[in-house]
C-alpha cells in the first residue's frame, strides 16, 4: 500500500464510455495544475491516466477513477486509483511486458502508465476485478 495523507478529498468518476476517459483525463490534468506538478510531469500523469482509464473501460468492462491531493510528508502530489471488477489479469509478468496486448493496440499502456508515475501499485484477482494506485509527486 502507498503511504500518503491525504490533502483534500477524492474527486470520482465513473468510467462506462469513450466520454468518460476523457473526463478522467480532464478531473486529472485539474487536480494537477492545482497542486502545481511542473507541466512536465502534469503531461506524464495525464497520459498515464488516460491509459489506465482507458484500460479499466476496454479490459476491465468498466469502472471508476477517483483523484485525490496526497503528501508523504515531504511532497505533494497527485494519487489516482483505477477499479474495476472485470476478468481481472492471469499474467502479470506478460502484462508488464512492452508488446503484449490482448486487445489491437501497441501493448505499451500498462507498462508505460507504471515508468511514467513515481509510484505504482496493482492488485488483481482472475474474475475479481483490478485496482491499481498509483501517485505523482511534484519535483
Amino acid at each position: 500500500m502507498i503511504d500518503v495523507e491525504a490533502l483534500g478529498p477524492a474527486r470520482r468518476q465513473e468510467i462506462a464510455a469513450d466520454d468518460d476517459v476523457v473526463r478522467v483525463r480532464q478531473l486529472v490534468r485539474a487536480a494537477a495544475v492545482e497542486s502545481k506538478l511542473s507541466l512536465v510531469d502534469q503531461t506524464k500523469l495525464v497520459t498515464a491516466a488516460s491509459e489506465l482509464a482507458r484500460n479499466t473501460l476496454v479490459y476491465g468492462g468498466g469502472g471508476y477513477a477517483e483523484v485525490q491531493p496526497v503528501s508523504n510528508g515531504r511532497r505533494r502530489g497527485i494519487r489516482v486509483v483505477f477499479a474495476d471488477e472485470g476478468p481481472g489479469i492471469a499474467d502479470l509478468d506478460q502484462a508488464f511486458t512492452d508488446g503484449y496486448t490482448t486487445g489491437g493496440g501497441l501493448g505499451l499502456g500498462l507498462s508505460g502508465a507504471r515508468r511514467l508515475m513515481d509510484e505504482f501499485e496493482l492488485h488483481t484477482e482472475v474474475g475479481a476485478g483490478t485496482v491499481i494506485t498509483a501517485v505523482k509527486w511534484e519535483r
